[in-house]
């Protein structure tokens, strides 16, 4: 659980972040491109990006030992180009600590570049950038578009929100399960964290590629940048491209189709339409065509309406996964 506790003044100064973040992206698909998570949606768009991913990557596996990243790495500038020059300007306290941290202060085991990176060696940045961009180009740039394009959408929704409901209903609605209480906003996330912001306020920043908890970056010297999961939990795919899945959501409608792939795990009505931005009417109206066809089940648990794919609707779904890969 982290808790994040707000002033007055922290309220005023929560931010939505006006364009998407090119690294900070990119570190969002790199986690969900080496986490277990949602094998089903996500495990050809692992295998087809480990594949295509150029040598030239690999010191971020070195920067990155037992999934620790150094938080260093998290830029949220909205150009890549700002980016990496932001990356190369952190201080050699934070590269060195920050280093000595995630390598659990054993630097004697991490290869040659990071010792020179520790060191405060100028040339040891030219591997880490290199991949950096190496890596955006090919895992974020053929989505960009697509990426900025569902980022504006997001503004919008929030703007509206804020608007409507205030600042508070916002938060709350910004990611499943949160709280605010008496100036404590509570969010779901491994371990037990407690921030206090102390004036500095908040950066809201959507991601597309993760869907796990919201992450957290921050330096006592910056406002705190929360990035969270708002994307359709899909795996993005560049404009044109076409496939066996986009056959089969030609068949069953992009909607039925993306309810299908969710219900390999449970979701409610409400959860199904904020994953695939649409309204809770348009996820009713669609779940009971899928029930009808024996595709789904439906139970209510208290007010809560709850869908889950038949063995039907995942036989349906493996079928065409499996002819993809084929």
């Amino acid at each position: 659980m982290i808790r994040i506790h707000f002033t007055a003044a922290d309220f005023a100064r929560v931010r939505f972040a006006p364009r998407p973040a090119p690294l900070q992206e990119l570190n969002a698909a790199l986690m969900m491109m080496s986490h277990p998570r949602d094998e089903l949606l996500f495990g050809r768009w692992r295998r087809r990006l480990l594949h295509s991913l150029p040598v030239s990557v690999l010191p971020l596996a070195d920067l990155v030992p037992a999934a620790k990243a150094p938080c260093f790495i998290d830029e949220f500038s909205d150009t890549l180009k700002d980016g990496l020059e932001s990356v190369r300007a952190s201080s050699p306290e934070l590269v060195r600590s920050e280093l000595e941290r995630v390598y659990a202060r054993r630097m004697s085991l991490a290869p040659l570049w990071i010792r020179a990176l520790h060191r405060g060696d100028a040339d040891a940045w030219r591997p880490l950038l290199r991949a950096q961009h190496a890596a955006f180009e090919t895992v974020v740039r053929p989505v960009w578009s697509l990426v900025q394009d569902l980022h504006q959408a997001e503004f919008t929704r929030h703007a509206l929100t804020v608007a409507e409901h205030g600042i508070g209903a916002a938060l709350t609605q910004l990611v499943p399960g949160t709280r605010l209480h008496e100036g404590v906003w509570a969010l779901n996330a491994p371990g037990e964290r407690e921030i206090a912001l102390r004036g500095h306020g908040v950066v809201l920043v959507p991601t597309f590629h993760w869907t796990g908890h919201p992450l957290i970056a921050h330096r006592p010297d910056r406002p705190l940048f929360l990035t969270y999961p708002a994307g359709p939990g899909l795996p993005l795919t560049p404009a044109g491209a076409g496939g066996t899945d986009d056959a089969l959501a030609l068949v069953l409608g992009r909607t039925r189709h993306g309810i299908l792939l969710l219900l390999a795990e449970e979701h409610t009505t409400s959860e199904l339409a904020r994953r695939l931005r649409v309204s809770n009417a348009t996820i009713s109206a669609q779940t009971t065509a899928l029930r009808d066809a024996g595709l789904i089940t439906t139970v209510r648990a208290g007010r809560a309406v709850l869908h889950q794919r038949t063995a039907l609707g995942t036989l349906l779904v493996q079928r065409r996964t499996r002819s993809a890969s084929d």
